[in-house]
């Protein structure tokens, strides 16, 4: 495969890991639980494809009926790829004891989807091209990492939370399954190709509400108080998030700060 091709696909993926490895300013993990993760996002890719291929050999891939491509784009993508990521997040990273604040939700998340776009990433640029990889370093590799954010964000609520951890985990999957799937759905349809515009619609708003709660996990970080001036922060919550919402997590803030206490005296 040629080289070039191979560094265009891989870079994209890279650059986004190095922003949320900065933006994950306050406590940052361990370079190898990061690197670990994202290695377990790129072998997921396979048994992902997999079950992928198995759903549309019961002849689902039929974009022009609307039936067969609500459940290619929302179940046979959108859920095998959110739920293998999810596996690796709730298997390897959430018991993991450097997993303590809920950022950390969004980091892990993040890195794991890094490494399944990646490596799929990689795939793509093999078969189909230079074309492709360029379009699909501006669309599904930052639409991964907003999937990862979605994902991450009520994972790490949970992780926290002294109750519905597991309505907040549920949550944190299906929504990120279904906006995965809405954004394939546009991309699939062969109805109309102005509808395609959506899918760019889609993950802009998405990328917009991802945005939003990245910065409310770090304004609420329990560990703001000792900050690394080397590092660029969004921690201030903008004016677009409103108090309401930071006191919103304030209780689970305070929980993370009892176990780091409690971890203290032991």
């Amino acid at each position: 495969m040629n080289p070039f091709l191979v560094a265009l696909a891989v870079a994209p993926a890279l650059i986004i890991c190095f922003v949320i490895y900065r933006i994950d300013r306050y406590d940052k993990e361990s370079h190898w639980q990061l690197i670990i993760c994202f290695v377990l996002g790129m072998l997921i890719t396979f048994p992902a494809m997999q079950i992928e291929a198995f759903g549309e050999s019961f002849g689902l891939n039929q974009p022009g009926h609307l039936g067969k491509l609500i459940l290619l784009s929302f179940v046979v993508v959108g859920l095998t790829e959110e739920l293998t990521k999810f596996v690796v997040l709730m298997g390897y990273a959430y018991p993991r004891r450097a997993f303590n604040e809920p950022l950390d939700g969004i980091v892990y998340s993040v890195m794991i989807s890094m490494g399944f776009a990646t490596l799929e990433n990689i795939i793509y640029a093999d078969r189909f091209g230079l074309e492709t990889t360029v379009l699909r370093a501006f669309t599904a590799v930052p639409a991964h990492a907003v999937f990862g954010v979605f994902m991450g964000y009520y994972v790490g609520l949970a992780k926290f939370s002294k109750g519905n951890k597991i309505a907040l985990i549920a949550t944190g999957l299906v929504l990120a399954a279904v906006i995965h799937g809405l954004y394939d759905f546009f991309i699939l349809q062969e109805y109309y190709d102005w509808l395609m515009v959506f899918a760019t619609l889609t993950l802009c708003i998405s990328l917009y509400f991802a945005i939003r709660l990245v910065r409310l996990h770090q304004a609420n970080s329990p560990f703001r108080n000792q900050p690394d001036a080397d590092y660029p922060t969004i921690a201030k919550a903008p004016p677009e998030i409103e108090e309401a919402e930071i006191i919103e997590t304030n209780e689970i803030t305070d929980e993370v700060i009892k176990e780091m206490k409690k971890d203290k005296n032991l």
